[in-house]
């Protein structure tokens, strides 16, 4: 049952200050959480951050540093990322309880990632387009502002809730298998390039329709076998007689 716990990753995109990852990691810890994912802060870990972790220097040490978001996703099979903004096209909404749940279930048969963005202005519409859920702490809407800690702590005290009633119960059960982050970044690319092969989206603006496209595929939640189906019929599409005269 622990395994569950340290296949859930906490990752921190673009973190300004870096006292803000020793207390995320203080937070993490004291939840039981461990594996903890840093894309690109502003500043490395320093001694605020040592400070601020207090106790929790362990996870710190032990933080991955990467470049991007896709590396820190690359072989997640859940992807939910926080944020309180709304959205002008919104994306697949669960509240905290949720998130918990579906973490534990995923984080059975492999790593879920938890996305928090950057501390002004959180995640971008395109890193939330990387995820399959955006989870939505229901703040007091006069004044929702949550400090990074805080929404870390919030989330991650929910999946030691959830994590305690279920070994307690041993109802945790196996979900269908999934496609990894990175597999599905393929078919997004494989399904973009047939649709400009055969000039169902314009070349100058291809980003509205995937943009939709994505949002459909999200919702949809595609197993593996399921994509495999897609993928067969993307390949299919382009190497017909028809398509292969343009």
């Amino acid at each position: 049952m622990v395994r569950i716990l340290h296949n859930i990753r906490i990752v921190l995109v673009e973190t300004s200050h870096p006292g803000n990852i020793g207390s995320v990691a203080r937070a993490m810890k004291t939840m039981g959480l461990s594996d903890l994912y840093l894309v690109n802060p502003s500043k490395k870990p320093d001694a605020k951050t040592i400070s601020l972790a207090a106790g929790a220097a362990d996870l710190i040490e032990r933080s991955t540093l990467v470049d991007t978001l896709d590396t820190a996703l690359a072989e997640c099979n859940l992807v939910i990322g926080a944020s309180a903004r709304s959205r002008t096209l919104s994306w697949p909404e669960i509240d905290p309880k949720q998130c918990a749940l579906y973490s534990l279930h995923q984080a059975e048969s492999g790593p879920v990632a938890l996305v928090f963005g950057c501390e002004r202005t959180g995640l971008s519409n395109l890193e939330l387009q990387k995820c399959h859920y955006h989870v939505v702490i229901p703040t007091n809407p006069e004044y929702s502002s949550l400090n990074l800690a805080m929404a870390v702590q919030i989330l991650s005290y929910e999946i030691r809730l959830a994590y305690l009633k279920s070994a307690s119960e041993s109802q945790i059960s196996k979900i269908p298998n999934y496609p990894l982050v990175n597999e599905l970044e393929c078919f997004y690319q494989h399904l973009e390039e047939v649709l400009l092969h055969v000039g169902f989206i314009h070349p100058a603006r291809p980003r509205q329709m995937m943009h939709q496209l994505r949002r459909l595929f999200t919702r949809a939640r595609l197993e593996n076998k399921e994509l495999n189906i897609l993928r067969g019929i993307l390949t299919c599409i382009k190497k017909s007689p028809i398509n292969s005269k343009k």
